[in-house]
Order: C-alpha cells, then structure tokens, then sequence
C-alpha cells in the first residue's frame, strides 16, 4: 500500500467540497470538535475519580486473630 501524494489528496479535499459544499464540512467540523471535547472531559474526569478512589483510605477488614487458649 503507497502513501497518497500530495495532489491526489488535493483532489479528493476538491471533491469533498464540492459534493458536501463548506457550510456542510464547517458543521461536520464542529461536531468533530464537540465530540473530542466531550471524550477529553470524560477522559479527565475518569482518571480524576480514580485519583480520589485511590486516595482514600481503604477500611481494613481483617478479622482480629483470636488467641488460642
């Protein structure tokens, strides 16, 4: 499989647009943004609720070794 050159990728950005026109690929855009925003934040928010599992204290649930009489 070859990498695509440069003007063959010219010319598929020239049809995109002309079959989508720029409002529509501006819109998709946006979405596209919206979207890895949304993932980003939810990445954070993941590992920041790990961090604060982690930071607190474990109760211990050992039983209390019973001495043999």
């Amino acid at each position: 499989m070859h990498m695509a050159s440069p003007l063959q990728l010219l010319l598929i950005a020239i049809v995109v647009l002309v079959l989508f026109g720029r409002g529509k690929i501006a819109g998709m855009m946006g979405e596209f943004g919206k979207g890895i925003t949304a993932f980003k934040k939810g990445v954070r928010e993941g590992s920041e609720e790990i961090d604060r599992a982690s930071s607190e204290q474990a109760r211990d649930v050992t039983p209390e070794p019973k001495d043999k009489v």
